[in-house]
């Protein structure tokens, strides 16, 4: 599905001010972080200009992939909740030129509902 495939964990929220300075040479001139949440060693940050997932490789997690996707490239998303026997849910991303999501797995208790929100406020 994509290359966040796989991963399973809570998802948490992450102190915005502190991405700031991990971003520091990854954000342009006068893009603020509106949000950021972290899966295991992974993250994806909403910025008032586009969606930032990041990818961190290897034992060490010192190599790592920065994903930018404007909003304007995503073409729609769908968000799967938990029920009583599927723990998990499920967010997936469409992207203009591409027929696979980008997928992303929640597990029961992770604010699903916030990243939705977050994302239907830049894309709609």
């Amino acid at each position: 599905m994509g290359f966040l495939d796989g991963l399973m964990g809570n998802a948490s929220q992450v102190d915005i001010d502190k991405l700031e300075r991990e971003l520091e040479g990854i954000l342009i001139e006068e893009e603020n972080i509106q949000s950021g949440y972290k899966v295991l060693r992974d993250s994806f940050i909403f910025t008032d200009r586009r969606l930032l997932l990041i990818d961190k490789q290897g034992m060490t997690g010192k190599k790592v992939e920065y994903h930018s996707i404007p909003y304007k490239s995503i073409t729609h998303f769908s968000v799967e909740t938990a029920g009583s026997f599927d723990l998990d849910s499920e967010l997936k991303i469409w992207l203009s030129g591409s027929n696979e999501p980008i997928g992303k797995l929640f597990k029961k208790d992770s604010p699903i509902e916030e990243v939705q929100q977050t994302l239907a406020t830049y894309v709609l």
